[in-house]
């Protein structure tokens, strides 16, 4: 069977995608191509071409996706932004850290303890009804993959909608995966530039 790893991109009537080919019954990946088609006005397709490559590091462990996969369909969710599905990616059971040296924040609302997937859709909510989804600009500039283990290196900059004023700043994510789920979720950011944009000015 085959299982597309959620990384497809389009351009001017070109579709660029990765797809891993997986035994029927179970186990490591017997194929990893990078495919590209182009498409006629119609949608259908005119050019199939399809390149195979070695299995990156970190896509499959035994019958569930592995941390590379895991985490690009992660993002792909968070682009997208609904916290239910968001929550899907996550075990029952989450080791959750957002930066702050206590466990409450008096002034930021999403900055407290979580430890389940219901809390991580409540994070995701909270952060919604504070900073509105189509203002926020995110980007990943970098992700390393080891093991069960990404980090991921980016820039976020958000407004806070009580006050109108934005936060920016660069962050880490430390996320752990363990079949197929997201069990550990440590973010390591600017504190203090999100308290500020709380405060009116």
């Amino acid at each position: 069977m085959f299982r597309a790893a959620g990384d497809a991109v389009g351009h001017h009537g070109g579709i660029r995608f990765t797809t891993y080919m997986l035994p029927a019954n179970g186990g490591e990946i017997a194929w990893t191509g990078s495919v590209f088609v182009q498409l006629d006005e119609h949608g259908r397709i005119l050019r199939d071409h399809q390149f195979g490559d070695p299995p990156p590091a970190g896509v499959v462990t035994g019958n569930a996706p592995g941390t590379r996969a895991v985490v690009r369909e992660y993002l792909r969710r968070c682009a997208q932004g609904d916290p239910e599905r968001i929550a899907e990616m996550y075990a029952a059971k989450v080791d959750w850290r957002v930066s702050w040296p206590v466990e409450r924040h008096p002034h930021v609302p999403w900055i407290r303890p979580r430890s389940t997937r219901a809390d991580v859709a409540d994070h995701h909510r909270t952060f919604n009804e504070h900073c509105p989804p189509d203002e926020a600009r995110v980007s990943i500039d970098h992700m390393t993959v080891d093991g069960t283990d990404a980090v991921l290196i980016g820039t976020s900059s958000q407004a806070v909608k009580a006050t109108g004023r934005r936060f920016a700043m660069t962050f880490a994510l430390r996320l752990t995966v363990e079949d197929g789920l997201i069990t550990r979720h440590h973010m390591y950011e600017d504190s203090l530039a999100v308290v500020e944009a709380f405060h009116r000015s």
